[in-house]
């Protein structure tokens, strides 16, 4: 493969002056594919042979780490949710692409928002690797909404998946984790858990959960060599951002950027990489931010 070429990411295409909507955002589309294909930015030793569950891992940032956990010898089981069949065939394609790196795939329907389902899948990981030593939880939703519009069901949902999700998977592998004296969880989070916008009353909430849910599960389970940190995306370019988000937000969000560009799913997937290899094994309880500098 041809090196890693970070200036392919910046996406700071120019359209003509009288297009009116600056940087080109429909090209987002075309790119998101290619994002998640590239070479890894960060590449370790020392966990080839690992197991690792990655919740959400068909599409996305979820499949940009299972991406770069293959390459790195990981065997990977994810989940996905089974809502159509679109997403049937991007889990195929997925697992395909992964067993293409010549490792152990797993992958099944799997609500996270039924701890029963939750159990087996772990249990049923574990069974197939006979080891597992790392969790991702990935899988997440959005209903964006204003907050006095926005129904039960919008703000359960976004709860229910993505933090009751994180619990209940973590407290499925904490016993696992425990008896072996070792383990590696990364949490998904967002900037989003600790400065909202309109609209993402739900979102923010869970986000806010899953990481004082990170630094609960890293108190209690540090003693037993267990790292458990988060990874806080900004906005990155993937299918659901670039289908959800309107061109004008997304320009925006560029210009507020130390970096002045979207992130890409790899580079999420390579600050995962760094937490779950052994360059970060004194390192809980923290999140990353992976945000160009908007929070700045």
């Amino acid at each position: 493969m041809a090196p890693y070429d970070p200036l392919r990411s910046r996406g700071r295409v120019e359209l003509p002056d009288d297009s009116g909507i600056g940087p080109a955002v429909e090209q987002l589309l075309e790119e998101v594919e290619l994002q998640t294909e590239l070479d890894p930015i960060v590449r370790v030793e020392g966990i080839a042979g690992q197991g690792a569950i990655v919740t959400g891992g068909s599409m996305g940032i979820g499949k940009a780490v299972a991406l770069m956990f293959a390459r790195a010898g990981v065997h990977i089981a994810f989940n996905y949710l089974d809502d159509e069949a679109m997403a049937r065939g991007e889990a195929e394609k997925t697992a395909s692409q992964l067993e293409s790196y010549g490792v152990e795939v797993l992958h099944r329907p799997v609500d996270c928002t039924e701890p029963q389902e939750v159990g087996r899948f772990v249990a049923d990981a574990l069974d197939h690797f006979d080891r597992l030593h790392i969790l991702v939880n990935n899988a997440g939703v959005t209903r964006q909404q204003a907050l006095e519009e926005m129904s039960d069901e919008e703000w359960k949902v976004v709860l229910e998946t993505n933090l009751s999700g994180a619990f209940y998977f973590i407290r499925a592998v904490a016993p696992v984790f425990r008896t072996q004296e070792f383990g590696k969880i990364v949490n998904i989070a967002s900037v989003h858990g600790t400065r909202s916008e309109h609209g993402l009353a739900n979102l923010a909430a869970s986000k806010a959960g899953v990481l004082a849910l990170t630094r609960s599960a890293a108190l209690e389970l540090g003693p037993h060599n267990v790292n458990v940190n988060a990874v806080a995306p900004g906005y990155i370019r993937t299918t659901r951002l670039t289908q959800q988000v309107s061109a004008e937000t997304l320009d925006r969000v560029r210009e507020q950027s130390a970096l002045r560009r979207l992130g890409d799913p790899q580079d999420v997937a390579g600050a995962v990489l760094f937490l779950c290899s052994e360059a970060a094994r004194h390192i809980t309880g923290a999140a990353l931010p992976v945000d160009g500098g908007y929070m700045m």
